[in-house]
C-alpha cells in the first residue's frame, strides 16, 4: 500500500486563490510564468506521494475563465534537438504535445513564442508547421543590452522590438518545455508593451520547486538539486528575504542572481519601485502547505535522488551527460547518508543476473538482471533468457504473481513466439533474436485472444503503473519505450547489455 504525504485538494484551493489575489493586485493583467512541467508532472509525484502530476492542468481549467496561455520555446533547442528524458522526446515534440493535451482538456494556445531565435532552419521549419496548423507564433530575438544595460534592456530596441502578444484574460499563463526557454523574457515584454500602451500589468513566478517554505538541507529540495545537477542548480537561502523580512525562505541560485537586475527592469517599466523585495515575493507556489506527511516525502525524496543518480550515470556512460553532473548528485547522496543499495529493488535485481550467469555458464553472452516491487510490498525478478530481455521476463513474472497464475503456466504461445524470432531473424536480419518488452506485450496480447490466462494476466498490467523497477543494465530502446507505457518507475545500472558498439 503506497502511502500519502500530500494532499491535493488542500493545494488547489490555496494555489488558485494565491493566483488569483496577485492578478488582483496588479489592475487584474498578470503574466505568471509557469517553471516546471504544466503537464505529467511525475517529479512532483514521485517526491510528494499523493501529488497528482496533472493537478496544474486542474488548476487551470478552473481558472480557464480567466486566462490565456502562451508557449514559449527556445530555438536553440530545436535546432540541438534537446530531449525531454521523462519522454524521450524532443523540446519540440513536446511542445507540440502539450498543444495537443491543452486542447484535450478543452484548453487553447493562445500562441506560441520561439525565443532568441536567429533564423536556426529547424527553428524555421517548426514555426511554419504551426503557422500552417493555424496557431498563432511569434519569433523574438535575443533582448538587447540583457542583463547589464537596463536602459537598452527596457527601450524599444530591447523589449519594444518584440511583437506584442494580444491577450483577453487577466491571467496570461507563460510555459515552456524545460528551463531557459524564454518565459521570463515574454513576460517582461509584455508588460512592457502594456505600460506603453497605459496598461497596468505585472508579473509573478509560479514553480513547485524548491519549496519556499521547506529548510533549506530538507530532502525534498535537495532532490530539486539532484533533478536540475545537469544545469547546476542549487538551492540557497534568500539573501534578499531576509534583508527585508528577517525570516528565512529557500529559493534558487538562478533567481537570487537575477533579482536585482529583474528588480531594476520593473523598477525602469513602471518608473516607481517595485513592490517586490525579494525573489521569494515573486512567487505564488504553495506546494508546502500540501504536504500532509512530512516522514513520507522525506522518503520519497531520498529514492527520487538515488533514481537520478542512476539516471546520470546512464546518460554519462550514453555521452549525454558530464561526469560533474553525476558527482554532484553523489554529494547530495553522501549528505543525505543514502547509497544505491537504500533503493529496495536494487540488490534483489543484482541478484537476478548473478543467477541467470551461474546457470548460464559456459555460454558467451551478457547476463541482465531485473527487479519490481509491488504495491504490497514484495519484490518479483526476473532475468534475461534466449527468449525474453530482463524486462519482458520481469513484468509476465510480476502479471502472474498478481494474477495469482503458477510460475510453471506459461503466458506466451510458443508459435507467436516463433513467429516473432522468425520475423526478426530471417526478415528483419536482426542478430538479436529476443523479445524486448514491446515485443512482449504485443504478443501477450495476441495470445489473450485464444488463451484466457493469458487475458487475466494482461489486466493486471495496468497495477504495475507507478512501481519502482531496477535492472542491472541499460534498457533497450524496446524494454525502455514498454516501461514507459505502462508507468513502471524504473532505474538501470550504467552497464550496456551488448558488446555491439552499433547497438548502444
Amino acid at each position: 500500500m503506497r502511502k500519502t504525504g500530500f494532499d491535493n485538494e488542500k493545494y488547489l484551493r490555496e494555489q488558485k486563490e494565491a493566483i488569483l489575489e496577485r492578478a488582483r493586485t496588479f489592475g487584474n493583467k498578470l503574466y505568471l510564468e509557469f517553471g516546471g512541467k504544466l503537464l505529467y508532472d511525475y517529479h512532483a509525484a514521485r517526491v510528494l506521494p499523493g501529488f497528482d502530476p496533472n493537478v496544474k492542468m486542474r488548476l487551470l481549467r478552473e481558472l480557464s475563465d480567466h486566462a490565456d496561455i502562451i508557449l514559449c520555446i527556445y530555438a536553440g533547442d530545436i535546432e540541438r534537438k534537446k530531449v525531454r528524458a521523462d519522454f524521450g522526446i524532443t523540446y519540440d515534440a513536446d511542445a507540440l504535445k502539450l498543444i495537443d493535451d491543452l486542447r484535450a482538456w478543452s484548453i487553447d494556445i493562445c500562441a506560441v513564442v520561439i525565443t532568441r531565435y536567429e533564423d536556426q532552419p529547424s527553428a524555421a521549419i517548426f514555426r511554419r508547421k504551426l503557422e500552417r496548423q493555424n496557431v498563432r507564433v511569434y519569433a523574438h530575438r535575443f533582448t538587447r543590452g540583457y542583463p547589464t544595460d537596463v536602459d537598452l534592456v527596457v527601450s524599444d530596441e530591447g523589449y519594444g522590438a518584440n511583437e506584442y502578444i494580444e491577450t483577453n484574460s487577466p491571467l496570461v499563463v507563460v510555459t515552456g518545455p524545460g528551463p531557459g526557454s524564454g518565459k521570463m523574457a515574454t513576460c517582461l515584454s509584455q508588460v512592457y508593451h502594456d505600460h506603453k500602451r497605459g496598461r497596468s500589468s505585472g508579473y509573478a513566478k509560479f514553480e513547485t520547486f524548491p519549496i519556499w517554505n521547506l529548510p533549506l538541507k530538507h530532502p525534498v529540495n535537495l532532490a530539486y538539486e539532484a533533478a536540475t545537477a545537469d544545469i547546476a542548480d542549487y538551492n540557497l537561502i534568500d539573501p534578499f528575504h531576509l534583508e527585508a523580512y528577517g525570516e528565512i525562505a529557500i529559493n534558487y541560485n538562478r533567481d537570487v542572481e537575477s533579482f536585482p537586475v529583474l528588480r531594476r527592469i520593473l523598477e525602469k517599466i513602471g518608473g516607481a519601485k517595485t513592490a517586490y523585495k525579494s525573489p521569494t515575493d515573486m512567487g505564488v507556489n504553495r506546494a508546502g502547505f500540501g504536504i500532509v506527511d512530512d516522514r513520507v516525502v522525506q522518503e520519497a525524496a531520498r529514492q527520487e535522488i538515488i533514481r537520478r543518480y542512476f539516471r546520470y550515470s546512464c546518460e554519462y556512460v550514453m555521452g549525454f551527460a558530464e561526469r560533474d553532473t553525476v558527482q554532484r548528485v553523489e554529494l547530495l547522496m553522501k549528505e543525505l547518508e543514502i547509497a544505491p543499495e537504500n533503493r529496495p529493488v536494487y540488490i534483489p535485481a543484482r541478484e537476478a543476473a548473478q543467477e541467470a550467469m551461474e546457470k548460464g555458464k559456459g555460454n558467451e553472452g551478457i547476463y541482465c538482471g531485473a527487479a519490481i516491487e509491488l504495491e504490497d510490498g514484495s519484490i518479483i525478478t526476473g532475468k534475461n533468457s534466449q527468449l525474453l530481455h530482463a524486462a519482458p521476463s520481469l513484468v509476465l513474472n510480476a502479471v502472474k504473481r498478481l494474477a495469482g497464475i503458477p510460475d510453471r503456466i506459461h503466458l506466451l504461445s510458443p508459435h507467436i513466439i516463433d513467429s516473432i524470432m522468425r520475423l526478426k531473424g530471417d526478415i528483419l536480419g536482426s542478430k538479436t533474436l529476443s523479445l524486448d518488452l514491446e515485443e512482449t506485450l504485443i504478443a501477450l496480447s495476441i495470445s489473450a485472444e485464444t488463451n484466457p490466462t493469458a487475458l487475466v494476466a494482461m489486466e493486471k498490467l495496468t497495477e504495475l503503473k507507478g512501481c519502482e523497477m531496477h535492472m542491472t543494465h541499460i534498457p533497450s530502446p524496446g524494454d525502455d519505450a514498454g516501461l514507459r507505457k505502462l508507468g513502471i518507475n524504473c532505474t538501470s545500472e550504467p552497464n550496456f547489455s551488448t558488446k555491439n558498439l552499433l547497438d548502444i
